[in-house]
Order: structure tokens, then C-alpha cells, then sequence
């Protein structure tokens, strides 16, 4: 079973996009595969064809995350995953470049989790289940008290949103997703 070869997706890949993956990105001086504006639906894919799609800092560029959540549900099989990484809204990185149309807290993508007390909102049909979320996941951090906060923030997500963000500011957010049928 390990052999199986996975359908896998990097959306916005830049010049940075993953081993064995499928890249889609708008610009052609990108490592993109498939050359189309994510602005633009539907992407060129068939229903339920990838088992993992990374969408990895490209959201807060997109003019509409409803409609790109949507995309990403229905191209992902039922038993995959989406993982989203977004720039969290206080660190300067979020708010620096002119291109970020969106800003992403703790709970920004609960409006698609089942469950949540934003879900009922229902401002799309599709849901997922949240597999995991994690600050600043995969980024090293070489000083102490840094690597403390990034802990303590991952222990206690609203508190650190809550109290602390806004003096302490980690840098992203990553949410691994599920999609609901």
C-alpha cells in the first residue's frame, strides 16, 4: 500500500512547488504545470481527483476564499486532504505586501467546519472535518523564547489570539483539512 502513487496538488506553486506534485499557477515563471488564473472558476480538474492538495500561502492573494474553498472540496477525494497555509493577521509579513486582499486568525476557516458555532453560518454548503492546525508549522525558530511561544501558542490557540497575538506575532497558520460528502 505504501507504493500507491498519490494525486497530488500545489496550488499558487510559484517557483517553489512540491515533489510529485501536479503545479497550478497563473504566473508562467513559475515550476506550474498547468498555467491558469485561480481566479477563475472552475479549475481545470475533474470532481474528487486529488488525494492531497497544498494551497500554501496563495489564499490571501485570491479575490474570493468562498469560492476557492469550494474549488478545493470538490477536487479533493472524499477520503484526501486540504492543507491550507495562510500568513497570520498581526505579523508584518500579513500586512506588508500589497497583494494580500485576506487576513486569517485562528478561527478563519471554521465557517467550513462542521460543527463549529461559525458553521451555521452556511454561507457555502461544503464542509470539512479540521485533521489539525498549527502555527508557524515546518518554520524554524532559532531563538528560545520564540520556540516557547510557538509551543505555548500551539497549546493554547485562543488564548495566544486572544492576549498575545498582537504583541507577540507568530508568522502563519496551517490548517489541515477533510472534505465532508
Amino acid at each position: 500500500m505504501d507504493n500507491i502513487r498519490k494525486n497530488i496538488l500545489d496550488v499558487g506553486c510559484g517557483k517553489r512547488k512540491r515533489n510529485n506534485a501536479t503545479g497550478i499557477d497563473i504566473n508562467p515563471q513559475s515550476d506550474a504545470d498547468i498555467l491558469h488564473d485561480l481566479n477563475q472558476y472552475p479549475y481545470p480538474f475533474t470532481d474528487s481527483c486529488f488525494d492531497e492538495v497544498y494551497a500554501d500561502n496563495i489564499l490571501e492573494h485570491l479575490d474570493d476564499v468562498l469560492k476557492v474553498m469550494i474549488e478545493l472540496h470538490r477536487i479533493t477525494k472524499p477520503d484526501g486532504f486540504v492543507e491550507i497555509t495562510v500568513p497570520f493577521y498581526p505579523h508584518r509579513n500579513a500586512n506588508t505586501d500589497p497583494t494580500h486582499k485576506h487576513f486569517f486568525g485562528v478561527h478563519s476557516f471554521d465557517y467550513f467546519i462542521s460543527g463549529t458555532d461559525h458553521s451555521n453560518f452556511q454561507y457555502s454548503s461544503i464542509q470539512f472535518k479540521l485533521l489539525f492546525f498549527e502555527f508557524d508549522k515546518g518554520l524554524i525558530k532559532r531563538h528560545l523564547f520564540d520556540r516557547v511561544l510557538k509551543n505555548f501558542a500551539n497549546k493554547r490557540k485562543d488564548l495566544y489570539e486572544n492576549r498575545l497575538a498582537n504583541i507577540f506575532p507568530l508568522t502563519q497558520l496551517t490548517f489541515r483539512l477533510k472534505p465532508i460528502r
